[in-house]
């Protein structure tokens, strides 16, 4: 069979033949290749399935970097050679039919992840050599000890065959013999290593505690001691060792010598060193990635009182669409230029750039000091993106929105600052970008408020902590109660009962706004029917239901309506749906449809807050509409006597226009008698507000209506 493989089995197959090619050239391992091959077989495996993982899980690639470990593939090149191999064609082998970016994603998260799985296990694997060593080490000092008084020559074989370096000096620091392997590791000369006193082989990066441990050995204080310790080569290069320094008594118990062995770890070392930069730096840009930013970070905001820190959360406005429009080639550059950009900002001692994925970034500065540094730091970075870049001959222009958190250390965590920044950040957003702002603490709580809310919404329903409230709509001719609108709130069990506002927008925004929606008009219209059979004599009570913008695109509402009026038993004409006029400015046919079939039904549908939108009153002709409520703004200059005029000649042009055109006029708002009078005066048709009733359970307005009909 030729050809691309044809099962995803296959496919996983072809990748591990790929991988294993790659690799096994610098593999120290008995193995044929086909047999490593088998060997990457389920480390493949176990790529494609993390590739395809609903949640990213870093611990899956961290497995198969610690599997390479072990399958002894423990050379650099082949930790890079897998890598590639990763980024090259695990997307194509094992991505199927998925999202392709989001896939390539994942691939490099996996390959970072791989990155520090590989140096974790090489880290364990060096300590238990480390271990292995410092045995044997013990065990050479031990044979060296009974060599010295036993036989020269046995000392002898065993000195200048051990693997390790190994020295010896009297305790005044003279060295009086090194074996071939330490000569080796100082460049082979002799004469550089033996024509200088053991206290003259200082680094600088000593730890502290070395040479206070020689002191104390010398003395014969200490038996022996262990560090990890740097010496300058004769080159000027630097040879790490793991060092190993006993004392050597005499027959007598007396200290007589010192006996260092020592093993080379400068490659072990710069392995380490790489594979952490790898781990903590961002693979585009080479900033570093989160990973080394909350370490930073972390440091930052547990330092001591007299420490401050400034944070700059740094998102691109518009690079999505860059990215659809150029293709991620060309975003990938932006991306490195705005990192190059963005390093020339905080070169300051305190200060670090990094990259958090994405287009987001952020800036970190410390001192005593930040807070007027981290608004300089913020102007750096606005006026370092103010001018365009180049990408394939195009000009793009890039523009960002910042927050900024600063504060003294030791309050905050590193997660609760970043939270802070995000959520300003976003507000600097949604104020037009290309903008910072300072963190608010109380912003912050609206914003994590309002979190908590739109996440606790689909629970709240199904556990049924909506109710609805009425409102009683009122005769301006006669003052009889003509009906009540439904008002819906929510008892929250933290915040107690929350008003529409504090809740619809969120509804809206998440789409829960329908069935929402559809359990308002159910239960309101079960309620309508209880008023009437209670109220048989006197005539229908009619129910007003607010319909959300959401709710009229809905391809549902019409059945959803006519389903609901059909098996409570309730006559459309005692329904009357209410929407905004904002919702309705500019609306085509498809839109106003809906609403038509419920008007020809015989649904009222009522303007809400008529006189907010500034439409065309010409457009009033073409809507389905019975009813207009007044918005009361209109109407608030009535409330005391005199009336403002300008408002009382509006209020009556707007009537005289909506009862030419067939159309009632409700008013909201109504607080005071001295204006329920005036707006009778006008010509209105029905009022709700305070003046007749607040807001509340539907046996209120039983009692109002049953003192109606009792006179």
């Amino acid at each position: 069979m030729t050809g691309e493989p044809d099962g995803p089995e296959d496919r996983l197959r072809r990748f591990a033949t790929i991988w294993s090619r790659a690799v096994f050239p610098v593999t120290s391992t008995s193995l044929t290749r086909p047999e490593l091959e088998q060997q990457l077989l389920p480390l493949a495996r176990r790529l494609s399935d993390a590739l395809k993982a609903r949640t990213f899980d870093a611990a899956a690639g961290q497995a198969v970097g610690a599997a390479l470990v072990a399958a002894h593939c423990t050379d650099p090149e082949a930790l890079s050679r897998s890598l590639d191999c990763v980024d090259a064609y695990l997307v194509l082998y094992c991505g199927e039919d998925g999202p392709q970016e989001a896939l390539r994603t994942r691939s490099a998260r996996l390959q970072h992840a791989m990155a520090a799985g590989f140096a974790g296990a090489l880290r364990e694997r060096t300590l238990a050599e480390q271990e292995a060593i410092s045995q044997a080490a013990l065990n050479a000092r031990s044979t060296v000890a009974e060599a010295l008084h036993a036989s020269e020559a046995r000392f002898r074989a065993v000195f200048e065959g051990a693997a390790i370096g190994i020295g010896i000096a009297d305790l005044e620091g003279n060295i009086l013999q090194v074996n071939g392997a330490l000569l080796r590791m100082f460049g082979g000369s002799e004469q550089g290593v033996r024509g200088r006193r053991v206290p003259e082989w200082t680094h600088p990066e000593d730890a502290p505690q070395v040479w206070r441990l020689y002191e104390e050995l010398v003395r014969g204080e200490r038996e022996h001691y262990h560090v990890e310790k740097a010496f300058y080569r004769p080159d000027g290069t630097a040879l790490w060792t793991n060092l190993t320094v006993s004392l050597l008594r005499d027959a007598d118990g007396r200290p007589q010598y010192q006996l260092a062995l020592m093993e080379d770890t400068t490659e072990r070392r710069l392995l380490n060193l790489r594979l952490r930069y790898e781990a903590t730096h961002d693979a585009l840009t080479g900033l570093p990635n989160r990973t080394l930013f909350f370490e930073r970070l972390e440091k930052a905001v547990s330092g001591g009182n007299d420490q401050r820190f400034g944070l700059c959360y740094l998102d691109l406005d518009g690079f999505k669409t860059i990215n659809d429009s150029l293709g991620h080639a060309a975003g990938d550059r932006l991306l490195v230029e705005v990192a190059d950009r963005l390093q020339s900002c905080a070169t300051a001692p305190g200060e670090m750039v990094a990259r958090l994925g994405g287009d987001e970034f952020v800036a970190l500065t410390t001192g005593p000091d930040t807070e007027s540094e981290v608004d300089a730091l913020a102007d750096r970075i606005m006026n370092a993106l103010v001018t365009p870049v180049r990408i394939d001959g195009r000009e793009l222009t890039v523009r960002g929105s910042i927050g900024i958190v600063e504060g003294p250390a030791g309050e905050r965590g590193p997660a609760e600052v970043l939270r802070s920044a995000d959520i300003t950040m976003y507000r600097a957003k949604s104020a037009g970008g290309n903008r910072f702002e300072l963190a608010d603490p109380e912003a912050d709580a609206r914003a994590i408020t309002r979190h908590g809310l739109t996440t606790a919404l689909p629970a709240a329903l199904d556990r049924g902590e909506f109710f609805i409230e009425y409102q009683p709509l009122v005769h301006l001719g006669d003052g009889s109660v003509h009906g009540a609108e439904a008002l819906v709130r929510w008892l929250h069990p933290q915040h107690g009962v929350l008003g529409p506002d504090r809740f619809i927008p969120l509804a809206e925004h998440t789409g829960l706004i329908v069935p929402l929606g559809r359990w308002v008009l159910e239960q309101s219209v079960r309620q309508a029917c209880q008023w009437q059979e209670r109220h048989a004599d006197s005539g229908p009570l009619r129910i007003n239901v607010n319909l959300s913008p959401c709710q009229l695109t809905h391809p549902g509402l019409v059945q959803d309506t006519v389903d609901i009026l059909e098996r409570e038993g309730l006559d459309a004409e005692a329904l009357c749906l209410e929407v905004t006029e904002s919702a309705l400015i500019g609306a085509d046919d498809d839109l106003l449809k809906p609403l038509r079939r419920l008007a020809e039904m015989g649904v009222d549908i009522a303007l809400d807050d008529f006189g907010t939108g500034y439409s065309n009153l010409a457009n009033l002709r073409r809507l389905p509409v019975s009813i207009l409520k007044l918005d009361r703004s209109f109407t608030q200059g009535m409330q005391q006597f005199p009336a403002d005029p300008v408002d009382l000649k509006i209020v009556e042009g707007i009537v005289s226009l909506a009862h030419s055109l067939d159309l009632a006029v409700t008013v909201e708002g109504v607080e005071t008698g001295a204006q329920a009078e005036q707006l009778r005066i006008l010509g209105c048709d029905t009022a709700q507000g305070w003046y007749y009733a607040r807001p509340g359970p539907p046996d209120r307005l039983h009692e109002l209506a049953l003192v109606d009909a009792t006179g």
